[in-house]
C-alpha cells in the first residue's frame, strides 16, 4: 500500500525550480531524436498477444451538466423523410459536431501549443506564435503521424484498495512506483503512462460535480517519475491536475511541468474502466497504444480516442 501521508504544498519559488529541473531533463532527452523512436515502436508491438482492442475514450457528452456547462453540440442536417422527401432512390443521412476541446468531460490531447507559461511555449518558443487564426507553431497537426507505442496502465485506486479517488487528492510518486510493484509491471523509456484515478466510476455513480473546484489528479512532484523514466505521453481519467491546486500562484501545475517544461502530449479526461476490466482478465497492466488526433492544423488540441491492443 501507498503511504497515506499527503504530499505538501509547493511555494513558487519550489515550483519554478521544479519546472528549472524538468526541462533540463526534457532538453537532453530531445537530442537523440526523442522517445518514439521506429525501433522502440516495433519493440511496443511484441505486447500484442491476445488481438483485444480496448477504447481509452469516453463518449463526446451533448448533455450540459456542472462539469460540462458547453457541451458539444450534435445536429443532424440530413435524414430519411427531411422536407418531406420520399424513401425512394438514393438519400445520405448527414450531421454536423461543434465541440470545445478543451473541456472538462470529453476525452481529448493536448498540443504542446495549448499552455503558455511565462510568455513562451515549450522549448522557449515565443507565445506570439498562437494567434487568432491559430498556433503556427507546436500544433497538435505536429503529431499527424500518430503517438504509438508501448502503453502502461498504473490503477491507483487498485492500489489503495478504494473504487475511486476522492476530489482533491493526489497521486504522488511512492504511489506509482507502489502501483508499479503492485501489478507486476515497470514503466521505461518510451512508453505511454496513463495514470487511472477513478474518475469516470465516481462520475457514473455518483454524477456529475463541478471538477473545476475539486478533482483528483498527480502532485507536481510526481512528474519526476515521468522524467527520470523518460515516458512519452501523460494521460488520465481526469484532468491529471489536482483541484484545488497545491501549488501556490499556478493553477494546472501538471499541465505546466508536462507541456511547457517536459514537451510531453497531455491526454485529458480519457476512461479506463473497460481497459483495467481487461487488464485484469489478462494478468497485464502494458499493451501496444495507438492515439490518432484528428488532423487540425493551427489547433491546440483534438478530440481523440486512444485504443489500447493486447
Amino acid at each position: 500500500m501507498a503511504t497515506d501521508a499527503r504530499p505538501a504544498r509547493l511555494t513558487p519559488a519550489e515550483f519554478d525550480a521544479l519546472h528549472r529541473q524538468l526541462a533540463g531533463r526534457a532538453a537532453r532527452a530531445e537530442g537523440d531524436g526523442g522517445a518514439l523512436t521506429p525501433a522502440r515502436v516495433l519493440a511496443a508491438t511484441r505486447e500484442v498477444r491476445t488481438g483485444r482492442t480496448v477504447t481509452m475514450a469516453a463518449p463526446v457528452q451533448t448533455a450540459p451538466g456542472p462539469d460540462d456547462p458547453e457541451p458539444a453540440r450534435h445536429r443532424m442536417s440530413q435524414w430519411p423523410g427531411r422536407s418531406g422527401e420520399s424513401g425512394h432512390g438514393l438519400h445520405f443521412a448527414m450531421d454536423r459536431f461543434a465541440m470545445n476541446v478543451h473541456g472538462d468531460a470529453d476525452s481529448h490531447i493536448d498540443a504542446l501549443c495549448h499552455v503558455i507559461y511565462d510568455g513562451t511555449l515549450h522549448g522557449g518558443v515565443p507565445a506570439s506564435t498562437v494567434t487568432e487564426g491559430g498556433a503556427t507553431a507546436l500544433a497538435i497537426d505536429a503529431a499527424h503521424d500518430g503517438i504509438v507505442g508501448r502503453g502502461v496502465l498504473l490503477d491507483i485506486p487498485r492500489l489503495r484498495g478504494v473504487r475511486w479517488l476522492e476530489p482533491g487528492d493526489h497521486v504522488s510518486v511512492d504511489d506509482l512506483a507502489a502501483a508499479e510493484r503492485a501489478q507486476d509491471v515497470r514503466v521505461t523509456e518510451g512508453d505511454l503512462l496513463f495514470v487511472r484515478v477513478g474518475h469516470r466510476l465516481r462520475r457514473a455513480e455518483l454524477g456529475a460535480w463541478h471538477v473545476a473546484r475539486a478533482r483528483a489528479g498527480l502532485h507536481p512532484s510526481a512528474l519526476e517519475f515521468l522524467a527520470e523514466r523518460r515516458v512519452a505521453a501523460l494521460g488520465g481519467d481526469g484532468n491529471n491536475d489536482t483541484a484545488p491546486s497545491c501549488t501556490d500562484g499556478v493553477d494546472f501545475p501538471v499541465h505546466v511541468l508536462a507541456i511547457h517544461a517536459m514537451g510531453l502530449y497531455l491526454l485529458d479526461y480519457l476512461q479506463f474502466e473497460d481497459l483495467a476490466r481487461v487488464c485484469e482478465e489478462e494478468g497485464r497492466w502494458s499493451f501496444l497504444c495507438v492515439v490518432a488526433p484528428l488532423r487540425l492544423p493551427g489547433a491546440t488540441g483534438s478530440p481523440v480516442n486512444p485504443i489500447a491492443v493486447l
